[in-house]
């Protein structure tokens, strides 16, 4: 009985590393031209998320509907202004992979600091790798809180 639950805990021990460090397999396209028009006012974007492949051409075009704002993307160190009424251009190559926050750059109010956005380069693994590792401790509290399991109070 003691060896059976020793070689459940170590068959989902290597579940768990197996999520963690196995590469997710990924589609592979060729790197295409991606433009988005993100509008800025009142403190936010619209979009506030955008997703692009790794390698693709991307331009965003900033559009700002109050007053001026800018974009600055972290991680890339690339920002743009817009005029309210203008379209501002930024393009560049996505050549890094993650999740990359874009912000406004210009003080444009009392909630600037909270207008943020999100560029995301590539599959999100990690929101996969959690889902993963959730349905392993749904298993394993499954496991150790079973009707007849060694843990249960007598």
């Amino acid at each position: 009985m003691i060896r059976s639950h020793r070689a459940g805990w170590l068959a989902l021990g290597l579940a768990a590393l197996a999520v963690l460090f196995v590469p997710l397999p990924s589609a592979t396209r060729p790197p295409a031209a991606r433009t988005f028009r993100v509008e800025a006012s009142n403190f936010a974007y619209f979009p506030g998320s955008l997703r692009v492949d790794p390698g693709d051409t991307v331009t965003i075009e900033l559009v700002s509907t109050d007053v001026v704002h800018g974009l600055y993307l972290d991680g890339y160190d690339l920002s743009v202004t817009a005029d309210p009424g203008q379209t501002a251009r930024l393009t560049f190559s996505a050549d890094q992979s993650g999740s990359f926050r874009f912000r406004c750059n210009v003080t444009c109010g009392a909630l600037h600091p909270f207008m943020i956005g999100r560029l995301q380069v590539g599959a999100n693994t990690t929101l996969w790798r959690a889902a993963g590792l959730a349905a392993l401790v749904a298993l394993a509290s499954s496991l150790l809180f079973r009707p007849g399991s060694q843990t249960e109070a007598a």
